[in-house]
């Protein structure tokens, strides 16, 4: 091994002079390539934080299904709230329970008639035929 030192070190001798040249132009070039660098990362982080998985695209979205949630939720509650006050009234109040079961039940006082009008000879028939056998 000793015999091959000399050639192993001229060979890396030439490697050194061949790869100065490369290695002057790319000391020369350190501010356009750190400049390209950090624009390049700067794309892709701007990419990533509009388009990403939790992007604002994606924010954009679950900002509007989260209104239109709220909104529906609003709607619900406002039904639930009528239906609470009917049937606290249908509780409380003499008439109330009086109007439901005259028209649920067709109750009548006496002396009074209740008109039910008649059932219509021909029902309309389906719209699909999974109905009829």
């Amino acid at each position: 091994m000793v015999e091959r030192a000399p050639q192993a070190e001229a060979m890396a001798a030439s490697w050194a002079e061949s790869a100065r040249p490369l290695a002057g132009r790319v000391y020369g070039l350190r501010r356009r390539i750190a400049t390209i660098t950090v624009t390049v990362l700067a794309g892709l982080l701007f990419v990533h934080v509009m388009f990403g998985a939790n992007g604002m695209i994606v924010y954009r979205q679950k900002r509007a299904e989260y209104e239109s949630l709220q909104k529906r939720i609003a709607l619900e509650q406002k039904e639930n709230d009528t239906y609470a006050q009917k049937i606290q009234g249908l509780k409380t109040d003499e008439k109330a329970i009086e109007k439901e079961a005259r028209e649920q039940l067709r109750y009548a006082r006496p002396g009074e008639y209740v008109y039910v009008p008649p059932v219509a000879a021909n029902p309309p028939s389906p719209a699909n035929h999974s109905a009829k056998k």
